[in-house]
């Protein structure tokens, strides 16, 4: 499975905190993440992240193609719900839109990631490997 993190500023380290927590099951998926967060589960967990762009830069948008190519199978963006900037939040919306087009499990806060997280190991998204397969014919 091909996971991609996201994580508004104040929501970084409770991100690295949910990667070194599932750390054992992370390791067997290939991961992706926007630059700053992604370098930062990096190098406080050992798990090997593809970087993406920073946000300002387009990670979002980057994350956005792979999610409409059917290249990401889970999502985990935690938001900050005290931003201010309209920016931000626009982009955040824009992805969770992706998703939710493009029938892609989503997080966006702590209890939703941990039960996504079960379940990849539990086998319940084994379902979007079939749209590997399909998608290769």
């Amino acid at each position: 499975m091909n996971i991609a993190f996201l994580a508004h500023d104040k929501k970084k380290e409770l991100m690295v905190q949910v990667c070194t927590a599932y750390k054992s099951i992370l390791s067997k998926h290939n991961l992706f993440a926007t630059a700053t967060t992604g370098r930062l589960i990096a190098d406080n967990t050992g798990l090997p992240i593809t970087l993406l762009l920073s946000h300002k830069q387009g990670g979002h948008q980057q994350i956005n193609a792979r999610i409409a190519y059917n290249e990401i199978d889970l999502v985990l963006l935690f938001t900050d719900p005290n931003t201010t900037e309209h920016w931000d939040d626009s982009q955040m919306i824009e992805t969770i839109r992706y998703c939710d087009k493009h029938n892609v499990p989503i997080a966006t806060n702590l209890a939703s990631a941990e039960m996504l997280i079960m379940g990849l190991q539990r086998g319940d998204l084994d379902w979007r490997e079939m749209l590997h397969t399909k998608s290769k014919y």
